[in-house]
């Protein structure tokens, strides 16, 4: 049965926080609000928790999932980044933007796509997530929480509390979320001086990234 953690979503309270990292550092699968919708998030280094998070959205290996990262000294860590896209990340984050970026060695081989050696990388601007990811230490592996032979992702803490606490250790409550999921940006062909690739077109401005 998932705990249901309410937190304002501007002053989200420190002491339920700690709570859900607590889950989280345990090898748990908690629900985060996030600034384009809802999202199932774990430990990264957590084989047996990133297994469950894959069978919930009930996808394979091969579907990329994303790092959330607190700031971009985090994204340096797990992928490779030159000057140009830098640039370009700078100037899109924290936002509603998901950057498929080369993974560094630093990305266990599990969770990188299995043949192109990618992950995807995002900064959410969300003041409860921002904070949890602060108190966690360390980017969380996540994805767009979408029920299955469903399309479109869920920003309802009551609905998927609802729906998904037999499979979830916690949701984090605070409010309804915006119901679009990321811009997603392929942004390798530029480590090779190519230009990024829009992936999906989602809440992110395309004009932020000169698209």
């Amino acid at each position: 049965m998932a705990q249901y953690f309410e937190l304002h979503p501007e002053n989200p309270q420190p002491r339920l926080l700690r709570q859900a990292v607590a889950i989280l550092v345990g090898g748990g699968v908690v629900a985060v609000p996030t600034d384009s919708s809802y999202a199932i998030a774990c430990h990264l280094d957590d084989k047996a928790a990133a297994d469950r998070l894959r069978q919930i959205r009930r996808v394979d290996e091969k579907y990329h999932l994303t790092l959330l990262c607190r700031d971009l000294s985090d994204v340096a860590n797990y992928a490779r980044v030159d000057n140009k896209q830098y640039r370009l990340l700078k100037s899109a984050t924290p936002g509603p933007f998901t950057f498929i970026l080369e993974a560094t060695r630093e990305v266990p081989r599990r969770v990188s796509h299995p043949q192109r050696k990618t992950i995807g990388l995002r900064v959410p601007d969300h003041k409860v997530l921002q904070e949890l990811l602060a108190l966690h230490g360390a980017p969380l592996l996540a994805t767009t929480l979408i029920g299955p032979s469903e399309s479109e992702p869920l920003n309802d803490p009551d609905e998927i509390r609802q729906r998904f606490q037999k499979v979830l250790d916690a949701v984090i409550g605070a409010g309804p979320c915006p119901d679009q999921p990321t811009t997603v940006v392929d942004l390798t062909p530029m480590g090779t001086g190519g230009d990024a690739v829009l992936v999906r077109q989602g809440r992110g401005e395309l004009a932020l990234l000169g698209l």
